[in-house]
This record gives C-alpha cells, structure tokens and sequence, in this order.
C-alpha cells in the first residue's frame, strides 16, 4: 500500500512537471528565444521588424504578395513580386532582419556579402523545404548538402561538359523546327497572328528535354514530361496555399492522383534505366543524351573506387532526371518568354538580334561556333536574366553562429537574397536600372554593373552555382534565333502584365503576342 502511493505520488509529481514543462518550452520557442534573438541582432546595429506573436511578418508578407489584378506595363516589378522586401529595404537598408513565424530572417541585399555567404556553403546550407509537396516534383543535386552534394555533383558534371552540350544542339534545333512549323501552319494565308506564346514555350523546352535527356526514348520522355507538367500544375495550387501538416497522406483524390503521377514517372525513368545498365554491361557504348552520360558518370566512378557507394543508386539517378525536367523546362521556358515580351516592347532591339541572327547564320542550322559569336543575343539574354531572373531569391540557413558583414549571424537564422532587389538596385545598376538596356552587357558580366564587381546572380553563385546554366543559354540561343528569322512580333493589346513568383518567375495571365512571317511587309 505504501509502495503504491509512492507510485502515485511521483506520477502526480510527473504529471505536474509535464503540465509546466511543455507550456514553458513553448512559450520558450514563442515568445522568449525570439525576443532575446531579436535584441541581439539590434545591438549589433542592425535594423529590422519588431517580433510578432505569434506569425512575425509572415501574415503581412502573405497579404502583400497577393496579386489579382495586372500592374501597368514597366519592368519595375519589385514591388509586385517582393512588396514586404522592397518597402523593408527603404525602412531599414540592405541588411535587414524581418521575421517567419518565431524565426528571424536576416534580408541581405549586397553583392560582396552574398558572393560570400554563397561561398560558405559548409556554413551557410540550403533549408529544409517546409512544404514537402515540392519534393514530390524533385529534389536531386539541388537539395543535397555536403559529401553527398559533392558525390552527385562530381557525377552530374560531365553530362554538361561544352563537347557534351555540342553534341545536343542538332535535338534543340529539332524540337525549335516543330514549334515553329505549328506556329507557321496557324498563321497559314493570314498576315499575324495573335497567340499566347508561353504554353508553346514551355512545351518546347520540355521537348528539348526529353529529346536531349532520353534521346532514343524520346516517346517515353515526351510522357514524363507531361506527366510533370501536370503535376506542377497540381503543386501550383497546393504552394499558394497554407500547408497544414500530414495533409500530403490524407487519400482525397488530388494526393492519390499525384501519387499516381509519381510512380508512373518513376516507373518509366527506371525502365530506361535498366535497358540501359544492360546494354552497358553487355559492352555497347553509351548514348549521348543526358541519361547515357550520367550513367556512364556513374558507373565509371563506381569502377575507379571499387565500391557501389561512391555511386549513386537508381533512385537517386531517377530524382536527378526528374530534376533535369523540372528546372531544364522552367529556367528556359521563363527566359524566352520574358525575352520575346521585352523584345515586343523594344522592336529596335529586336531588330538588331535579327541581323545578327542572319548576318552570322544566314537560312542555316544554328551551331556551336556561331552561337559563340552572337554578341546582341548575348547581351540580350543576360539583360532579360537581369530584370526578370528566373528566381526572386536565394536562401541559406546559418548552421552555426556565423560572422557576416561585422555581425554575428546566430544558429538556425534563414538568410534570404534577394535577387530581384539586387538586380533593381540603382546604386549597383546606375539610374537607369528598371530600363531595359542590352548595351550594359557590352564588355561582360563584371563590367556591367556600377561597382566593377560582380553583381548578378541569375544562376545563385559560389560552388552551387547551377550545373545547367551553359544548357540553359544554349537552348535559349538557339530558339531566340530560329524564332527570329521566320517572325517578328509585337505586343497584343489583350497581353495583361502580371509576373507572379510561385516557384519561377513567370507571366500570370500568359503572354499574348502578335505574330508576323519575316519577310512579309517587315523588310526580309
């Protein structure tokens, strides 16, 4: 009896301790951590929001960010796409904290800083996606932090080698020929045409894919890649929405259909797979698409080691094609629309890159040797990046306290760069910033900017910089200057203005453009 009570007393004990502990960790988490933070980081001179229970910024920030309607026709899109950022960057500078919930975000608009944060990567790492939605469309590469970063990407890198990359330009070139060819048959005995060019775009970087990817199997990538397609349609609603936790397992039918999209994109990658593995251990050389020159990667690395682990394994090598869908179709699909919109708005320019289009091509098949010396499409391309990036931001979380622009930046603090704010920075860019001007471009990257450094991060920086960037210019390249050559265009008045930042930065209500054969009434 007495032993019993003893039991009860220390369960009662138990139970009391529990009652008070859990309120006092989550006040802890809530409101006290925050609040010291947010000292420290003042009394270190920087600047920023004061603590909010229990969001922070992140209701103030959602409730800016929503867009319904068009803006007027300009390129300052700051504050549409970044409106918390771009009137915190006036209250408080270019380093500034702001808050996620009870996490305190330091903003960090300077490109010295930023070359350095983004070289730090064993300080400094990419966060944990806090909407798990997103890595059902892919992670890979993109994702990965430390040996294993550098085992995928030691890899991945030879498939985007320049001689690898020459060796894919002809499958551009097809899939650009096709695109054109419909747009030739729509306008057919008509004079224009008006036409939303943006789902053509991205079906034909998805063709360009699936082409380059799984060449022979181009049938089966042409699959994937609408299969992703629609799956990123799915995600799209899902993103703008508040997540609430466990929601992915409840088996309503958007889950289970895109459950279903997942396995059969997994199972076809993984019969291309095999087929492949086989053919190689039977001594037939490798294919040339992005698929035979990875798993020739991979397999030559497990050979040189001796050892299966120092490879990737096919799950692995199946999120790195998902992976090869996803930001190949974004990044380049964004670019040319974004570019043929700018080049609507500025004929002058598009005349210009379609002279140099003919006087180095003539009616020929792009190659390697002449897209080297297009110096006005380069320009071109690389201001479009400038003023509409295919990201808005960058992010980094401090895995230790970390000194950074004379502060100490403490554990577990999210570092976001915005990369829009820096591309529209007067004083990085000069006074005429939100005006599209190629020319600035003229003498490359490090001399375009005021501070003769470099201050452009289209493709994020450091060590992580984008493996695809070279594939993505390429492409790019050779679309804009087979578009060129058979059409001219302009602005519909129907075209809305409306970027919109879910994932990519992208035109919201499409881009309808007037379409007209060169040649007819436009002096070629």
């Amino acid at each position: 009896m007495e032993i019993m009570t003893q039991y009860r007393w220390v369960a009662n004990w138990c139970g009391l301790a529990t009652v008070m502990v859990v309120p006092w960790k989550l006040l802890e988490w809530a409101w006290f951590k925050p609040k010291r933070l947010e000292k420290y980081l003042r009394e270190q001179g920087l600047k920023g929001t004061n603590y909010k229970l229990p969001f922070g910024d992140t209701k103030e920030m959602l409730h800016l960010t929503k867009q319904e309607a068009p803006m007027n026709l300009s390129d300052d899109i700051m504050p549409r796409i970044m409106p918390f950022v771009h009137r915190a960057i006036e209250d408080y500078g270019k380093i500034f904290f702001a808050w996620f919930g009870p996490m305190p975000t330091v903003h960090i608009i300077d490109p010295d800083v930023m070359r350095d944060i983004l070289c730090r990567m064993n300080e400094f790492q990419k966060p944990k996606k806090n909407n798990p939605y997103i890595k059902i469309l892919s992670t890979g590469v993109i994702e990965y932090e430390g040996d294993k970063w550098s085992k995928h990407r030691k890899i991945i890198n030879p498939t985007f080698h320049a001689e690898k990359l020459k060796l894919m330009a002809p499958a551009m070139c097809l899939s650009c020929c096709e695109m054109i060819k419909k747009w030739e048959t729509l306008i057919s005995d008509t004079q224009s045409l008006e036409l939303d060019v943006f789902p053509h775009l991205q079906t034909l970087t998805g063709d360009v894919i699936s082409r380059t990817a799984f060449g022979s199997s181009y049938e089966e990538g042409v699959r994937i890649f609408d299969l992703q397609n629609e799956l990123g349609t799915i995600l799209m609603h899902l993103i703008q929405s508040l997540y609430i936790p466990g929601s992915r397992f409840f088996p309503n039918p958007r889950n289970k259909r895109m459950e279903e999209i997942d396995n059969e994109v997994r199972a076809l990658i993984k019969s291309m797979i095999d087929k492949r593995m086989i053919a190689m251990e039977a001594g037939e050389k490798g294919q040339d698409d992005l698929l035979g020159i990875l798993l020739q990667s991979n397999y030559d690395e497990i050979q040189k080691s001796g050892n299966e682990r120092f490879g990737m394994t096919i799950n692995e090598i199946i999120e790195e094609c998902k992976l090869f869908y996803f930001a190949g179709s974004e990044t380049v699909g964004n670019l040319l629309v974004w570019t043929m919109i700018l080049l609507s708005r500025h004929p002058q320019w598009q005349e210009l890159a379609r002279d140099e289009a003919f006087q180095v091509f003539g009616n020929n098949q792009p190659d390697i040797n002449g897209l080297s010396r297009l110096k006005i499409v380069n320009m071109i391309l690389l201001e479009v990046l400038r003023l509409y990036p295919g990201v808005s931001a960058l992010y980094r979380m401090s895995i230790k306290e970390s000194r950074v622009a004379g502060i100490n930046i403490p554990e577990g603090t999210l570092i976001i760069m915005p990369i829009l704010a820096l591309h529209h920075d007067k004083d990085t860019w000069g006074d005429d910033v939100l005006d599209f001007n190629p020319q600035r471009f003229s003498q490359g990257v490090s001399k375009a900017s005021l501070t003769g450094q470099v201050s452009y991060f289209p493709f994020g920086g450091g060590p992580r910089i984008c493996i695809g960037q070279n594939f993505a210019i390429l492409e790019a390249k050779i679309a804009l200057v087979m578009i060129l050559r058979r059409f001219s265009f302009r602005l519909s008045p129907y075209y809305s203005h409306a970027p919109q930042s879910i994932i990519t930065l992208q035109p919201q209500f499409g881009a309808q453009l007037i379409l007209q054969k060169v040649g007819e009434d436009s002096g070629y």
